[in-house]
């Protein structure tokens, strides 16, 4: 019963062990110039457009991913309609660089790579795409929340120009992440495969570093 009980213990603690091998990542891109200045106000709308345009390059591949990945009985899980940013961001991008916005925008060398690698993690195998769709998502529900408050502040946005940041479907962010940490938890990866899938969520907030750095 003790060995069952530990097993039991060791298995829940997944959602918790990500979190605490990817501290010293989610600070490091928090923490780079172009974000510090945009938390500070000191960037101009144009660079804060350069931004939502890069955004859209990455939800947009890995929201197709997820459309490839729905059936698959463990990825298919996390997915939610509730959580599709690439609707929001076109929106954002068309008020900030007007109709014909699509022209207007190409992915930096950081956002290329990064696309690359979400095609190649994502669509092989479950746990690769759980750890990018957790890496960008949960941010967004957490930290993302209060970068969407100075941003919609700094720049006088009334829900135009910043609705990548509204979650109109979840009324509970708290909740939904409870939901979302039970649900990895509750996955069936053994050992090797949740190493995996934090040295993914490791490389993803590599790469999201990068990109805020080329910006």
């Amino acid at each position: 019963m003790a060995a069952t009980t530990e097993q039991a213990a060791a298995h829940t603690a997944f959602s918790a062990d990500i979190r605490a091998a990817s501290m010293t990542a989610h600070r490091d891109a928090q923490s780079s110039a172009f974000v510090r200045d945009l938390l500070a106000g000191k960037s101009a709308l144009e660079a804060y457009a350069r931004l939502v345009a890069q955004h859209y390059f990455v939800y947009r591949e890995l929201e197709h991913a997820g459309d490839a990945m729905a059936s698959d009985p463990v990825a298919g899980t996390f997915i939610s309609a509730d959580l599709r940013r690439t609707p929001a961001l076109e929106a954002d991008l068309a008020y900030l660089l007007g109709a014909q916005w699509a022209n207007k925008i190409t992915p930096t060398s950081a956002t290329t790579v990064y696309c690359d690698r979400i095609r190649e993690a994502c669509l092989t195998r479950a746990g690769g795409f759980v750890a990018h769709h957790y890496v960008r998502y949960m941010g967004d529900l957490s930290g993302g929340q209060h970068i969407g408050e100075i941003i919609r502040r700094t720049y006088n946005f009334n829900g135009n120009g910043a609705k990548f940041y509204t979650f109109d479907g979840i009324a509970d962010a708290t909740a939904f992440k409870d939901q979302y940490r039970a649900r990895l938890d509750a996955a069936p990866w053994d050992a090797e495969e949740r190493r995996r899938i934090i040295d993914e969520v490791l490389l993803a907030y590599e790469l999201n570093t990068r990109l805020l750095q080329g910006l």
